[in-house]
């Protein structure tokens, strides 16, 4: 089994040293990625396309590493094939009908061919001779060249024909690492995961800088959103996660600014504060999930106010984008979940908030300001690397550790739906739940107060950490299963 990965049109328009400098970061990240799948995966890095060959006993893993490949930035797609030599027309037909003869049994179909070399031959010769040749000895119901059940793909590379079996869309974009770094302010709802995707996509490595506004919950969210969203989408480099805590500074802003001014004065304060975060971490530009007049603070003339406070570049993936086509895409990359569920703190809203700040007038308030308490906050920043942030969550309760769990403990398998899926926990005593971890709190009054549930996550660190706050919450019978 071999994958062919295509690269995304953009890359292939760039100078032959900027493309060969992205073809050999997106052959690393591929290489990186997949041998956590698999070590036997062997990447081979070609001009126009990326090939990945799997070890005979590995193909039953294709599926897992077609989804892998999926989500890696700079794919445009990828193709599954099989790979053989040809003498003539009529070997071609006979490969292709051991392929595809029950693919198109009771369909329509077309064959389409791709073609590179020098050939005596022309594409549409092999098309009409293994069509006909497919029609005649197959089950296939007849050959439809404008809505076909079935398109029957091959391609001729010089000696070699191409068997294509299936194809999958990549993400696009630019590998991770061809580009520079930034940094993206996460508050962990719709708008900043969204924007935050849209960089890794296109290339950006992207750490993350949390403004702590006073909610240990909301902390907790932000930290799981933003581990899934590296998982899936930037895992291929490593990233860091700030928190600046910033309840001074909203005690402070609430103190001393006019309440029309507040939002604007805040979003300024995140900036100064993000921007220093960014010098010292030698990162080009902040991110931010802000669209135009989706909120007070975001209009032109707010947000042209907020970006003097700083000299760092600005980046706003959303700026045009409408509310429901950011929800949609964020149901699309799996953050639609967490958005929803995302615990929020709200210590800073305006009755009449302005939608036309005046730079005097913000200055004159921001005077009233203690910028004391803002350096305080910067200094007290804690930064952690990405894959070590759940660990860094302090739990309030011990939790008991169940390796063998009782007949009648129910397992709750609190994984992301698509990990749960992709391997299953299987018991053969106990009942198996599955209760999402950003489900897990709005679900316990469903739980018996009679039985004794087993959190379980693979690591382990997700289960301990919502099992200590359960517990922390009175459920007592809440306990963690650990293999």
């Amino acid at each position: 089994m071999k994958f062919i990965i295509k690269l995304f049109p953009e890359i292939t328009i760039k100078s032959k040293p900027v493309r060969k400098q992205f073809v050999r970061q997106l052959r690393s990240n591929i290489r990186k990625i997949l041998k956590r799948v698999d070590e036997t995966v062997v990447v081979i890095g070609q001009w126009d396309k990326i090939e990945v060959e799997l070890h005979e006993a590995s193909n039953e893993r294709g599926e897992e590493i077609a989804a892998a490949l999926q989500k890696i930035p700079g794919i445009a797609n990828i193709l599954l094939v099989t790979e053989h030599g040809f003498n003539d027309f009529d070997d071609i037909f006979e490969k292709t009908k051991s392929v595809y003869a029950p693919m198109i049994a009771n369909k329509t179909f077309v064959v389409r061919v791709k073609r590179a070399g020098k050939h005596d031959f022309k594409s549409i010769d092999v098309e009409r001779y293994v069509g006909g040749g497919l029609l005649k000895h197959t089950e296939g119901v007849s050959v439809d060249l404008h809505n076909p059940d079935v398109v029957v793909k091959l391609e001729i590379r010089d000696e070699t024909l191409y068997i294509i079996e299936k194809r999958y869309e990549g993400l696009g974009g630019f590998p991770i690492g061809s580009l520079d770094t930034v940094l993206s302010l996460i508050s962990g709802g719709f708008d900043s995961t969204v924007s935050s995707y849209l960089t890794m996509k296109r290339g950006l490595r992207t750490h993350f800088c949390f403004f702590n506004l006073g909610g240990a919950a909301h902390e907790i969210g932000v930290k799981q959103v933003s581990l899934y969203l590296w998982e899936q989408y930037g895992s291929s480099h490593k990233v860091k996660f700030i928190t600046i805590p910033f309840e001074d500074v909203v005690a402070e802003i609430l103190k001393s600014v006019h309440h029309s001014q507040m939002g604007v004065v805040l979003k300024r304060m995140m900036l100064r504060a993000s921007s220093q975060v960014a010098e010292q971490m030698n990162v080009q530009a902040l991110v931010t999930g802000e669209s135009v007049a989706q909120v007070s603070s975001q209009t032109l003339t707010n947000l042209s106010v907020i970006d003097k406070v700083t000299d760092t570049l600005v980046l706003r993936p959303l700026i045009t984008m409408d509310k429901q086509d950011i929800i949609r895409l964020s149901a699309q990359i799996g953050t639609e979940d967490f958005a929803k569920t995302m615990p929020e703190y709200c210590g800073v809203i305006s009755d009449r908030p302005t939608t036309c700040a005046k730079m005097p007038k913000i200055l004159r308030e921001e005077d009233r300001f203690d910028f004391d308490v803002l350096d305080k906050a910067v200094a007290d920043r804690v930064a952690v690397n990405i894959d070590e942030v759940m660990d860094s969550i302090v739990t309030v309760e011990d939790v008991e550790l169940v390796a063998t769990p009782s007949i009648d403990d129910v397992i709750v398998d609190i994984r992301h739906p698509v990990e749960a899926e992709r391997r299953p926990l299987h018991l053969t005593n106990n009942e198996i739940i599955h209760i999402p971890f950003f489900e897990l709190m709005s679900k316990t009054n469903e739980m018996d107060a009679s039985k004794r549930y087993l959190l379980y996550c693979e690591k382990g660190t997700m289960s301990q950490l919502h099992a200590s706050h359960l517990k922390g919450e009175g459920f007592n019978n809440v306990l963690v299963y650990k293999v």
